[in-house]
């Protein structure tokens, strides 16, 4: 396309980011390829990119005239909820290098009660192709060897660099 100016339509809302001075806004934009849509748009304050220096000057021109949401840290739960999977191979190499050998996952799965949560458990363990932090079965099988949750955490992240 030619030369586009890109537009800023309408401000939805404010949201102050964990940064001070940085924001998120809901805006109805038309970029610089002359798309026009509504989404997030983060502002930061030196930004001289495309609609940044617009969307600054509205900031400053309607200070007061508009409500900033406070920033909101996320949950111990969400931020779970967000981690990216991992491989059986990073799963297994993670709780090897915390002391968890396959063999005691193996004989902690053999030890739970007859049942659903037990058999997903080993099918899981045994089958799966990815592992997701808050699947139902990764928690018994977590619990089931003794892990807490921030312990688990704590592993998953050293096993995403695996």
């Amino acid at each position: 396309m030619g030369n586009i100016s890109p537009q800023l339509h309408r401000v939805h809302s404010v949201t102050q980011s964990q940064t001070a001075d940085v924001y998120i806004l809901d805006v109805e934009i038309t970029d610089l390829n002359g798309e026009a849509y509504r989404c997030d748009y983060v502002s930061l304050p030196d930004d001289r990119f495309g609609l940044a220096p617009t969307i600054r000057q509205w900031l400053m021109d309607n200070a007061g005239n508009f409500e900033v949401t406070p920033f909101v840290p996320p949950t111990a739960s969400e931020i779970r909820a967000g981690l990216p999977p991992l491989s059986p191979r990073q799963l297994r190499l993670g709780l090897a290098r915390e002391g968890v050998s396959s063999k005691s996952v193996e004989a902690a799965l053999d030890a739970l009660p007859e049942g659903q949560a037990k058999e997903e458990a080993e099918i899981e363990w045994e089958y799966a192709t990815s592992y997701q932090r808050t699947a139902p079965a990764l928690l018994t099988i977590a619990a089931a060897i003794g892990l807490t949750p921030e312990r688990v955490d704590t592993m998953w992240e050293k096993a995403l660099l695996i």
